[in-house]
């Protein structure tokens, strides 16, 4: 487990003494307070009380724990793709995905003073969605485990022209002169998050769109894939999400984590999902939720 310096860790106390006080609405997320994280557990639950932790394994555990009841994890960013390694983290886990949160992704340089800037530092995420900006100015990339965490390293460090790229309004968080915003390379810079809990929904609601996500791992034989999604092409089910990630570290053994739109119950996915359980050694439902965004 990571810490956090001075100018974060008196937030991160309060913010969790708050959090710890009232678990059923306490939000676990990673990175330090006024991350990305932070804002999107904010935006999905203004009623939440967020819980900073320094890891995405910490904010799982905080949820398995009885700690809190849900975490926010960011899974794919438009710009960098894959974030956090979901794939690993939430099947071993047994926790649930019960929502979804699309939360629009800006930043902002900021350092103790007007100085010229050599050296960025924020999480890699970042640093890759702002790759063509930090290019063009000269200035080198340094990674860090989260971005507000950056900002907050800055704000406790005398290093000459260092500067921190995090949410803008982390500039006003850690006491740091935000020298301009916009730095990210396209305007869609947009990143997923999943909400997590310890059981599934009873009942997802009724009359809203939904999606549904699964892992599962395909036989080692030819056409394995290829057979296990026909049920859904027949069907008729849009899937909107396939990602392949190997396990056990022999490159034999590929599992794949899926989203689709829709839910068990409706009977074109209950056959296009027993089609696939019959084609796979393994599957597991990872929750069904409502849509944050409509997928045709």
């Amino acid at each position: 487990m990571g810490s956090y310096t001075a100018s974060a860790q008196h937030l991160v106390d309060e913010m969790k003494a708050a959090a710890l006080a009232d678990p059923a609405r306490g939000l676990a997320f990673q990175g330090a307070p006024g991350a990305n994280s932070d804002l999107a557990a904010r935006e999905y639950d203004a009623n939440s009380l967020p819980l900073p932790c320094y890891s995405f394994e910490d904010a799982i555990e905080a949820v398995l724990g009885g700690i809190v009841d849900r975490a926010i994890i960011p899974i794919e960013n438009s710009l960098h793709g894959r974030v956090a390694d979901i794939h690993f983290l939430l099947p071993e886990s047994g926790l649930y995905i019960v929502g979804e949160h699309f939360l629009p992704i800006r930043y902002g340089l900021m350092s103790r003073d007007l100085g010229p800037v050599t050296r960025a530092m924020s999480h890699e995420q970042a640093l890759g969605q702002c790759r063509k900006w930090l290019r063009a100015n000269n200035i080198s990339p340094i990674a860090h485990s989260d971005t507000a965490g950056a900002a907050a390293w800055v704000a406790d460090s005398d290093e000459v022209g260092l500067a921190a790229l995090a949410p803008p309004h982390a500039a006003e968080l850690y006491g740091l002169t935000l020298h301009g915003t916009g730095m990210e390379d396209a305007d869609h810079n947009m990143t997923r998050f999943v909400v997590l809990a310890r059981e599934p929904l009873a009942e997802p609601p009724a009359g809203v769109p939904l999606m549904t996500t699964f892992v599962f791992e395909v036989k080692n034989i030819p056409a394995a894939l290829y057979k296990a999604l026909g049920g859904f092409a027949t069907n008729g089910v849009n899937m909107t999400k396939l990602e392949s990630y190997q396990v056990g570290g022999s490159f034999a053994a590929t599992k794949f984590y899926a989203d689709i739109v829709g839910a068990p119950g409706d009977e074109r996915i209950d056959r296009a999902l027993e089609e696939l359980d019959f084609q796979t050694k393994s599957l597991r439902l990872l929750g069904t939720y409502p849509q944050a965004r409509l997928r045709p």
